[in-house]
């Protein structure tokens, strides 16, 4: 447990001050970045350019054809495996609340206009439930079912571990929300209880997908990786994540990237350097196959988000420098690509969700 506090003392460090005393260096007040709620748009982005959008698309796609290329011939080479249970009488309450919700979240019926700035937590916590029953019904357990105490901690991390990302945003501001105004504290308990559904959703799409049999032939290898001092590599990249974090409000049209992959690299040269087993180690079977379902299930989660975002009352937009053309949705297309390293995030504080619940578990 104290190796816990250290970590998320240090993570949380990190993520806060690093890119303030950027700012601060840089000769900028800190007022409006600390602005909450978070209004004024302040960055000026840099306008869309072709030679940037050809480097990030073709390194996203030398990733993706790399994954789909795998997963395609998983696919053809698994028999079909029969589930074990009959979808579950809560998994079809669940859905039949999604479709009310989300016609009324698509809707602007007048008698319902306060209920229509509410629907981002109802509607995921249906969808929450239907992935859960989708798994109960495959293997006959699921995170809901048979880990009931990780499941309900993952929903108070979850609305802290976003905070952080909201936090990282004001410093090269790619995204912000539309619609009704709220006082500080109405906007805190709102959004804090819209970010408490991203890790349960991601996590239970990541089991769901892990119950098909589909995805272990295909990734049923390993990669051996053999360092010579781990340790010393663990410092060298926590100090690069740092400067990154550093410098991501001095220089964010370039920059902007590394709010969903420096944190990442924090969060696994800290394990690295408590000489603790993380989900990266590619030397582990079952490590391969779970990163390849957690990213894939943060794009599924993705694609969910941005749809329902779209043509809801409150939403976000998005204004990212250098590649904000070819919208899918209010997302560009390649920014979909932050979807991969989001879900690895999402997968390493899962890990140590349920390392706390189990020692729960242990001294009870």
């Amino acid at each position: 447990m104290n190796r816990l506090v250290i970590k998320f003392l240090t993570l949380t460090a990190m993520l806060l001050g690093l890119p303030l005393l950027g700012v601060m260096l840089k000769g900028d007040g800190i007022q409006r970045y600390l602005e909450f709620p978070p209004v004024d748009q302040f960055i000026p982005k840099a306008p869309f350019s072709w030679i940037a959008f050809a480097v990030f698309l073709c390194l996203i796609l030398l990733v993706c054809i790399v994954l789909f290329v795998l997963c395609f011939k998983a696919v053809l080479k698994t028999e079909h495996t029969p589930s074990v249970c009959r979808f579950p009488w809560w998994g079809w309450v669940g859905c039949a609340m999604l479709a009310c919700i989300w016609t009324l979240a698509w809707n602007r019926f007048k008698s319902m206009s306060f209920f229509q700035e509410h629907t981002f937590f109802p509607l995921w916590a249906c969808y929450i439930i239907i992935i859960n029953a989708l798994t109960y019904r495959r293997t006959g357990r699921s995170m809901l079912t048979h880990q009931t105490g990780s499941f309900l901690l993952l929903f108070p991390v979850s609305a802290l571990f976003w905070w952080f990302f909201e936090y990282l945003n004001r410093f090269v501001q790619n995204w912000h929300y539309s619609g009704v105004q709220y006082s500080a504290g109405k906007y805190f308990l709102l959004a804090t209880l819209a970010f408490s559904t991203v890790l349960p959703a991601v996590l239970g799409t990541s089991e769901f997908l892990m119950s098909h049999s589909w995805i272990k032939p295909g990734f049923g290898f390993t990669i051996p990786v053999k360092t010579q001092n781990p340790r010393r590599i663990a410092w060298t990249a926590l100090l690069i994540a740092g400067l990154g974090l550093g410098m991501i409000g001095v220089f964010p049209d370039v920059l902007f990237p590394l709010i969903w992959v420096s944190p990442l690299i924090i969060l696994l040269a800290l394990k690295t350097l408590f000489r603790e087993d993380h989900l990266l180690h590619l030397n582990s079977v079952d490590h391969q196959q779970r990163i390849i379902a957690v990213m894939l299930a943060a794009l599924v989660c993705g694609f969910f988000w941005e749809m329902w975002n779209y043509w809801s009352l409150i939403k976000w937009h998005y204004t990212i420098p250098l590649v904000n053309r070819f919208q899918l949705f209010e997302m560009p297309i390649l920014g979909y690509s932050g979807y991969l390293p989001f879900g690895l995030e999402c997968a390493v504080i899962g890990e140590s969700v349920q390392a706390i619940s189990l020692k729960w578990k242990i001294r009870n």
